[in-house]
């Protein structure tokens, strides 16, 4: 689809998340969507992030920044920026005027000033639908997800959605389940409301590694 096609709205996107699929593209090129339900769907238990050792020693460092949704386009093409993506100009868009919405969100990750890593998601209901994340420095990614969790959790948030789950994401604690069990977390978690702006703040390191399983 063109990104000026006038039947791809964020009202359709909204509609396609609700009914637990979401939209991919071959490549940043593509002019195609296609829509996506897995028979299998990654999911993070809000109250299992896994945190190593080596992590949390990352976690603790004064070597970076925490931020929410001061640099959301900055996030979404940081995600672009590799050699395979789904994201083309038309997803591009479409997740542009979600967040302009309120229905679409980021988590940004700062080193000497720059944006070295991020995780965006939208969210409906008390459910949020994890998109993409970057990394340009090491475990930048893992800190905005560490972040992330806890963030959403503390706002009242039942679903972390992941799409698939890569053996990166079960490292950190997030499960696999059957797409039946997916969608009956989904429609419960429709019916409930979140708000990823109820705290202005990212939460404390302390808070995170309290609240977050230790493992070596």
């Amino acid at each position: 689809m063109h990104p000026r096609d006038p039947t791809l709205t964020p009202q359709t996107l909204l509609r396609a998340y609700a009914a637990g699929i979401f939209p991919m593209a071959e490549g940043a090129e593509s002019d195609e969507i296609f829509w996506v339900d897995p028979r299998r769907r990654g999911v993070f238990p809000l109250d299992g992030f896994h945190i190593s050792r080596s992590l949390a020693r990352s976690l603790r460092r004064d070597d970076y920044d925490v931020t929410l949704d001061r640099d959301f386009e900055g996030v979404v093409r940081g995600c672009a920026d590799r050699d395979e993506t789904w994201i083309n100009a038309t997803i591009f868009a479409l997740y542009m005027a979600l967040h302009r919405m309120g229905h679409a969100h980021s988590i940004e990750i700062w080193q000497d000033g720059l944006l070295t890593g991020g995780v965006y998601g939208v969210t409906l209901g008390t459910a949020f639908f994890g998109e993409s994340m970057f990394s340009r420095r090491p475990n930048a990614s893992k800190r905005a997800l560490a972040f992330l969790t806890a963030h959403l959790d503390r706002c009242g948030f039942t679903l972390f959605d992941t799409q698939f789950l890569t053996p990166h994401l079960a490292s950190l604690g997030a499960v696999e389940i059957p797409r039946d069990a997916y969608h009956a977390k989904l429609q419960a978690a429709l019916t409930g409301q979140a708000d990823f702006g109820a705290y202005p703040s990212p939460p404390a390191v302390s808070d995170i590694l309290q609240r977050r399983s230790q493992t070596s």
